[in-house]
C-alpha cells in the first residue's frame, strides 16, 4: 500500500533524503564474447507492488531510496526495500486514456549536482508536447528544460540519462510521424544531447541542435559501458528489435531501413529480435553484460558485452514478470527492474548479484 505525503511532509522528506543514484542478428563467432551471470534471477525480491505502469526508475545518493514515475497518475514516489512506496508529489501530465495510450510522465534522472542544487528531471506529455523538465522534491513546481518534442499516443520514446560527461540525453520517438526519424529540424525519431539546463553542448554534432542521434524509430533505452561507450535499444515496427551502439551523428535508418540493412549510410545494429521476441525498452550495463527489458517478450535479455562487441543473447525471467519496462543498477549492487502490466498490477523487484 502507498501513501500520499502531505505538502509540508512532502517537503521535510525532500530535505531528508537531499541529505544523504532469441534470436539474434549474426555475429562472429569468433569475436563474440560469453556470458557471463551476474544476478541470481531464480529468486527476486519485490520491492513495490500495486502500482500502475512505473516508467521511469532512478536513486537518490542517499544509497537507499529510489524514485519511481507512474506513467498514467503522473506520480513521483520513494520506493526503497524497508519502506512502502510513499507518493511525494504529481506532476501534471495527459496520457493513460486506453491501453494504447502511452503518453504520460516516463523518464527520471537525477542531477549529477544535486547535492547541491537538488534537481530531479523528468520526461512527461502535455497537451501540446513532449517535454523534459526539472523541480526539486521540496517544491514539485516543474521548470521547462527542453520543449516541443512531437508527441502522439503511441512512439514517445521517454528515457533520460545524464552520460559519463554529465550530459543530459534524452530518447524521442518518431511520434507516429516516421518523416520525422529523418527530419534534422524535428526532435522526434532521435536522441538528443543537452546541458543540464537545456542548452546546446558546443561539441554537439550538428551546429545549434540538440541532436545527437537521428533515423531512431522509438528509443527507450540508454546505457554506457565502463569505457563511455553508449548503447540504445530501440522498438521496431513489425519486424526487427535492435541494439545500437551510438555514435555522434549517425543515421540509423528509420523509416528507410528496419534492422539490419547494410546501407553505407546508415547504422547497422548490433543485434537484433523479432518483435514478439522483444519489444525492447530499459537497457543497462552491468560488467560485461547488457541487461535489456522486453515489453511484448516478457523477458530480461541479457547481452554479452566485451570491446564494443557483442555477443549471443541469452533470455531470462521470461513470462515470469510479465512486460519489463525499465532496468536499472541500484547503488546496493542489485539489479532493479519494473513491470508494465497495468490494472495496479505492476511491480519492482531487484535480483542479487552472485555471490553475494
Amino acid at each position: 500500500m502507498r501513501r500520499r505525503l502531505p505538502a509540508i511532509g512532502a517537503a521535510i522528506a525532500g530535505l531528508v533524503l537531499a541529505a544523504g543514484t532469441a534470436t539474434a542478428s549474426a555475429q562472429e563467432e569468433s569475436a563474440a564474447p560469453a556470458a557471463v551471470p551476474e544476478f541470481d534471477f531464480r529468486t527476486g525480491d519485490t520491492v513495490a507492488t500495486g502500482l500502475t505502469i512505473p516508467w521511469g526508475l532512478t536513486f537518490l545518493p542517499d544509497g537507499v531510496s529510489a524514485l519511481a514515475a507512474e506513467r498514467n497518475s503522473g506520480d513521483v514516489l520513494r520506493i526503497g526495500y524497508d519502506a512502502d512506496p510513499v507518493v511525494l508529489g504529481t506532476l501534471d501530465v495527459v496520457g493513460g486514456t486506453s491501453s494504447f495510450d502511452e503518453r504520460g510522465l516516463l523518464g527520471l534522472a537525477v542531477s549529477p549536482t544535486f547535492a547541491t542544487d537538488g534537481w530531479i528531471y523528468a520526461y512527461l506529455s502535455t497537451e501540446e508536447d513532449n517535454r523534459v523538465v526539472r523541480f526539486t522534491l521540496d517544491r514539485f513546481e516543474p521548470e521547462p528544460v527542453v520543449t516541443g518534442i512531437p508527441s502522439a499516443l503511441n512512439h514517445n520514446g521517454g528515457r533520460l540519462a545524464f552520460g559519463p560527461d554529465d550530459k543530459l540525453y534524452i530518447s524521442t520517438g518518431d511520434a507516429n510521424d516516421s518523416a520525422n526519424s529523418q527530419d534534422l529540424d524535428s526532435l522526434g525519431g532521435k536522441i538528443l544531447r543537452a546541458n543540464p539546463d537545456g542548452t546546446v553542448p558546443e561539441d554537439n554534432p550538428f551546429e545549434d541542435s540538440l541532436v545527437y542521434t537521428w533515423g531512431n524509430r522509438n528509443v527507450q533505452g540508454l546505457t554506457w559501458d565502463a569505457d563511455g561507450e553508449m548503447y540504445f535499444s530501440e522498438l521496431g515496427q513489425n519486424t526487427w528489435d535492435e541494439l545500437n551502439r551510438a555514435e555522434p551523428g549517425a543515421n540509423y535508418g528509420w523509416p528507410e531501413v528496419e534492422g539490419t540493412g547494410g546501407a553505407p549510410e546508415f547504422v547497422d545494429p548490433l543485434v537484433t529480435w523479432s518483435t514478439a521476441e522483444a519489444s525492447p525498452s530499459g537497457a543497462e550495463v552491468v560488467g560485461d553484460t547488457i541487461y535489456i527489458g522486453a515489453l511484448r517478450g516478457q523477458r530480461l535479455w541479457t547481452v554479452p558485452l566485451s570491446g564494443g562487441e557483442v555477443g549471443e543473447p541469452v533470455a531470462e525471467l521470461v513470462s515470469e514478470l510479465g512486460r519489463i519496462r525499465t532496468v536499472e543498477l541500484g547503488p546496493d549492487g542489485w539489479l532493479w527492474v519494473t513491470t508494465s502490466n497495468g490494472n495496479g498490477e505492476d511491480k519492482v523487484v531487484r535480483y542479487r548479484p552472485i555471490g553475494s
